[in-house]
Protein backbone atom coordinates (compact mmCIF):
# COMPACT_ATOMS: atom_id res chain seq x y z
CA UNK A 1 0.00 0.00 0.00
CA UNK A 2 1.24 3.74 -1.39
CA UNK A 3 1.02 6.55 0.89
CA UNK A 4 1.91 8.65 -1.84
CA UNK A 5 -0.11 11.99 -2.28
CA UNK A 6 -0.42 13.10 -6.22
CA UNK A 7 0.29 17.05 -6.05
CA UNK A 8 -1.83 19.46 -8.06
CA UNK A 9 -0.07 20.86 -10.78
CA UNK A 10 0.25 24.64 -11.21
CA UNK A 11 -2.25 26.06 -13.62
CA UNK A 12 -1.28 29.05 -15.90
CA UNK A 13 -4.91 29.61 -16.27
CA UNK A 14 -5.55 30.74 -12.47
CA UNK A 15 -6.89 33.33 -11.04
CA UNK A 16 -4.13 35.09 -9.28
CA UNK A 17 -1.59 33.98 -12.48
CA UNK A 18 -4.62 35.96 -14.89
CA UNK A 19 -4.64 38.92 -12.30
CA UNK A 20 -0.31 39.30 -12.34
CA UNK A 21 -0.30 38.83 -16.04
CA UNK A 22 -3.06 41.78 -16.09
CA UNK A 23 -5.75 39.88 -17.98
CA UNK A 24 -8.17 39.87 -15.04
CA UNK A 25 -8.23 43.08 -12.66
CA UNK A 26 -8.28 43.04 -8.82
CA UNK A 27 -8.39 45.74 -6.39
CA UNK A 28 -4.84 46.22 -5.69
CA UNK A 29 -3.18 47.06 -2.42
CA UNK A 30 0.30 46.79 -3.35
CA UNK A 31 2.71 45.63 -5.96
CA UNK A 32 6.67 45.22 -6.33
CA UNK A 33 8.21 43.26 -8.69
CA UNK A 34 8.11 39.61 -6.95
CA UNK A 35 4.90 40.28 -5.49
CA UNK A 36 0.87 41.36 -5.53
CA UNK A 37 -1.28 42.26 -2.58
CA UNK A 38 -5.40 42.55 -3.61
CA UNK A 39 -8.49 42.91 -1.74
CA UNK A 40 -10.51 38.73 -1.62
CA UNK A 41 -13.56 39.70 -3.61
CA UNK A 42 -15.21 36.91 -1.14
CA UNK A 43 -13.56 37.84 1.97
CA UNK A 44 -14.24 36.73 5.15
CA UNK A 45 -13.87 39.73 7.16
CA UNK A 46 -13.72 43.69 6.81
CA UNK A 47 -10.08 44.56 5.11
CA UNK A 48 -9.60 40.62 3.52
CA UNK A 49 -6.20 41.16 1.43
CA UNK A 50 -4.67 38.55 -0.87
CA UNK A 51 -0.66 38.28 -0.48
CA UNK A 52 0.44 36.49 -3.58
CA UNK A 53 4.32 36.31 -5.54
CA UNK A 54 5.17 36.02 -8.43
CA UNK A 55 6.35 33.32 -9.32
CA UNK A 56 4.10 29.73 -10.78
CA UNK A 57 3.90 27.84 -7.41
CA UNK A 58 0.98 25.79 -5.78
CA UNK A 59 1.84 25.74 -2.00
CA UNK A 60 4.77 26.75 0.20
CA UNK A 61 7.01 23.86 -0.76
CA UNK A 62 7.02 25.29 -4.65
CA UNK A 63 8.27 28.73 -3.27
CA UNK A 64 11.76 29.69 -4.06
CA UNK A 65 13.35 31.94 -1.18
CA UNK A 66 13.35 35.04 -2.56
CA UNK A 67 9.77 34.90 -3.17
CA UNK A 68 8.91 33.60 -0.03
CA UNK A 69 10.65 36.24 1.67
CA UNK A 70 9.00 39.14 -0.78
CA UNK A 71 5.68 37.51 0.27
CA UNK A 72 6.36 38.04 3.94
CA UNK A 73 7.89 41.29 3.53
CA UNK A 74 5.09 42.52 1.41
CA UNK A 75 2.23 41.19 4.50
CA UNK A 76 4.19 43.44 6.89
CA UNK A 77 3.67 46.02 5.02
CA UNK A 78 -0.24 44.95 4.44
CA UNK A 79 -0.68 44.16 8.08
CA UNK A 80 0.60 47.70 9.48
CA UNK A 81 -1.98 49.54 6.87
CA UNK A 82 -4.67 47.12 8.06
CA UNK A 83 -4.08 48.29 11.68
CA UNK A 84 -4.34 51.49 11.29
CA UNK A 85 -6.73 52.07 7.93
CA UNK A 86 -9.27 49.39 10.18
CA UNK A 87 -8.23 50.37 13.40
CA UNK A 88 -7.72 46.50 14.18
CA UNK A 89 -4.89 45.01 16.44
CA UNK A 90 -5.74 41.65 15.44
CA UNK A 91 -4.90 39.84 11.79
CA UNK A 92 -5.17 36.84 10.85
CA UNK A 93 -2.49 35.15 8.71
CA UNK A 94 -3.69 32.10 7.28
CA UNK A 95 -1.77 29.69 4.28
CA UNK A 96 -3.56 27.02 3.43
CA UNK A 97 -1.69 23.90 0.93
CA UNK A 98 -3.77 21.85 -0.53
CA UNK A 99 -7.25 21.01 -1.25
CA UNK A 100 -7.68 18.84 1.44
CA UNK A 101 -6.64 21.98 3.80
CA UNK A 102 -9.42 24.11 1.93
CA UNK A 103 -7.20 25.87 -0.73
CA UNK A 104 -9.15 26.59 -3.55
CA UNK A 105 -6.72 28.69 -6.02
CA UNK A 106 -3.52 26.85 -6.47
CA UNK A 107 -1.09 29.52 -6.82
CA UNK A 108 0.44 29.94 -3.61
CA UNK A 109 -1.19 32.80 -1.12
CA UNK A 110 -1.42 34.25 1.90
CA UNK A 111 -4.33 35.57 3.85
CA UNK A 112 -4.28 38.72 5.83
CA UNK A 113 -7.54 38.90 7.81
CA UNK A 114 -8.09 41.90 10.71
CA UNK A 115 -10.61 40.53 12.96
CA UNK A 116 -11.11 38.76 16.09
CA UNK A 117 -11.06 34.43 15.15
CA UNK A 118 -14.63 34.62 16.72
CA UNK A 119 -16.02 36.58 14.16
CA UNK A 120 -14.80 35.11 10.67
CA UNK A 121 -17.30 34.31 8.38
CA UNK A 122 -16.97 31.75 5.97
CA UNK A 123 -14.59 31.65 3.01
CA UNK A 124 -16.13 32.26 -0.60
CA UNK A 125 -19.62 32.73 0.80
CA UNK A 126 -20.97 35.73 0.10
CA UNK A 127 -19.20 38.27 -2.78
CA UNK A 128 -18.04 41.69 -1.25
CA UNK A 129 -19.07 45.03 -2.78
CA UNK A 130 -17.09 45.95 -5.64
CA UNK A 131 -16.78 49.85 -4.45
CA UNK A 132 -15.77 48.98 -1.01
CA UNK A 133 -13.30 46.61 -1.62
CA UNK A 134 -12.00 49.47 -4.62
CA UNK A 135 -12.30 52.13 -1.20
CA UNK A 136 -10.72 50.00 0.93
CA UNK A 137 -7.98 49.24 -1.56
CA UNK A 138 -7.18 52.40 -1.99
CA UNK A 139 -6.45 53.38 1.69
CA UNK A 140 -4.45 50.41 2.19
CA UNK A 141 -2.23 51.48 -0.72
CA UNK A 142 -2.13 55.30 0.47
CA UNK A 143 -1.33 54.00 4.16
CA UNK A 144 1.53 51.67 2.43
CA UNK A 145 2.81 54.62 0.73
CA UNK A 146 3.00 57.10 3.72
CA UNK A 147 5.29 55.00 5.38
CA UNK A 148 7.29 54.18 2.78
CA UNK A 149 7.59 58.04 2.06
CA UNK A 150 8.34 58.45 6.00
CA UNK A 151 11.45 55.52 5.42
CA UNK A 152 13.35 57.34 3.15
Amino acid sequence: MSNSVNKTQYDNDNIFAKMIAGQIPCHKVYEDDKTLAFMDIMPQANGHVLVIPKQQAVDLADLEPEYAAAVLMTAKKVMQAQRQVFEREGIIQMQLNGAQAGQSVFHYHVHLIPSNIHELGIHAADQADQALLAAQAKQLAQAIADVEMDNQ
